[in-house]
């Protein structure tokens, strides 16, 4: 028999993974997304809302095997046509820029939206993020790349973290190397997976059953080992030297950008990893990812992806990153003080009284009305201080402190 009190009790709760913030965490989270977004129009970048459902075909341009079990699918009512809730806001992004905008000249984006997954994914285990990230379009050389990077390093200090450290890869090489052994989908996507668990037997093993030459095995095995401070790069030079010239141009161009990232980012720790590939049906060249202490998982990662344009009819180079802004608030040391409220007397035809109050909104004040029969506690109400009339006049009475008047 059905339950009805059952359901009753248990109509608060929300989806496994869902998450939803009260005062004053709400107000911390909005605080920092316009802190955030005034530091991207500092630096050019300009904001785009895109829409939350789209039709399924251009939500998972670029990365359907990636973003396909994350996303949530719809019919639509008035075309029977699947649409999907979007998981990721690059690939609408880059449709944006490549059917509305229509310039030849860098263009420079940013966002800061939800996102709906059918998985919990990410530091936080969260579905519905909160994506803040930012796309440069039209520019492929490594001035673009780094300052992708120095976005993300930015958006973090603005956060209030100091202590983390940036890895960065390069998923030409290892999307070279396949191609050079003529890998099928299937055995590419299998030493993929193993890759990123970094299971050097199990790449062993899939490449022993496998007709590529002993140099090519080698090779593909070495991306495990190839992790750490700058001298991986040499011994990359090392390991991949009988690699084709694609390999060579892709770690010419991580040598670069690492070089620059060390001039530029003097105090960032650089941590370099040739098996980071996370993205990788997504991204074409560089991808970097910043970490922070006692955490496994990417706080924000980017890269570049210049196939995605091609994609959507028009082909443009383009870097960017992304980062969850809910878990950027909860690993910020610092949490946004709230300044205290002005209890108000109830409301009245006193034209002196509805100037001075709104003198004080104006200013910046939150003011609040008293109701018609409600108990006065202004702590309740989080107000530390109340108008009161005084000679005539109407003051602000904050407690315990000296009375002051609108200006004061």
């Amino acid at each position: 028999m059905h339950d009805s009190r059952l359901d009753t009790e248990n109509r608060w709760l929300l989806p496994e993974g869902v998450d939803e913030y009260l005062p004053p965490q709400a107000a911390h989270l909005e605080a920092l997304r316009r802190e955030l977004l005034d530091m991207f129009f500092s630096w050019g970048y300009e904001l785009v809302i895109p829409p939350l459902i789209e039709y399924l075909e251009s939500l998972l341009v670029g990365a359907g095997n990636d973003l396909d079990p994350e996303t949530f699918k719809i019919i639509d009512q008035y075309t029977g046509r699947l649409m999907g809730v979007r998981a990721d806001m690059t690939p609408q992004v880059a449709r944006i820029d490549a059917h509305h905008l229509s310039c030849d000249t860098p263009v420079r984006l940013c966002y800061v939206d939800a996102v709906l997954r059918t998985r919990q994914d990410g530091f936080a285990g969260s579905r519905n993020p909160l994506q803040i990230g930012a796309e440069l379009y039209g520019h492929a050389g490594i001035d673009s790349d780094i300052e992708m990077l120095r976005l993300m390093v930015r958006t973090l200090r603005v956060v209030g973290l100091e202590y983390f450290h940036i890895d960065l890869g390069h998923v030409g090489i290892f999307r070279a190397l396949a191609r050079e052994a003529q890998l099928s989908t299937s055995q590419e996507s299998m030493l993929f997976d193993a890759l990123q668990r970094k299971a050097k037997p199990e790449i062993e093993s899939l490449l022993v059953s496998s007709t590529i030459s002993s140099s090519l095995r080698k090779m593909l095995t070495s991306l495990v080992d190839l992790n750490g401070g700058k001298e991986v790069l040499e011994e990359a030079r090392r390991c991949l030297a009988k690699a084709g010239k694609d390999v060579h141009i892709a770690l010419e161009n991580l040598e670069k950008m690492a070089e620059a990232a060390q001039c530029q980012l003097a105090t960032i720790q650089l941590h370099y990893d040739l098996a980071e590939l996370r993205g990788y049906r997504y991204q074409s060249g560089v991808v970097f990812a910043a970490f922070v202490p006692r955490q496994s998982r990417e706080i924000a990662r980017g890269g570049r992806y210049d196939e995605i344009g091609r994609l959507f009819g028009r082909p443009r180079p383009a870097i960017g990153f992304s980062a969850d802004l809910k878990t950027l608030l909860a690993l910020s040391p610092t949490q946004q003080a709230r300044s205290g409220a002005i209890l108000a007397p109830p409301w009245s035809a006193d034209d002196e009284l509805r100037k001075f109050i709104r003198v004080l909104r104006d200013k910046g004040e939150r003011v609040i009305f008293t109701l018609p029969g409600q108990q006065d506690d202004p702590a309740a109400m989080g107000c530390d201080r109340k108008i009161e009339q005084q000679g005539g006049q109407w003051v602000i009475a904050p407690s315990g402190a000296q009375e002051v008047d609108a200006d004061g």
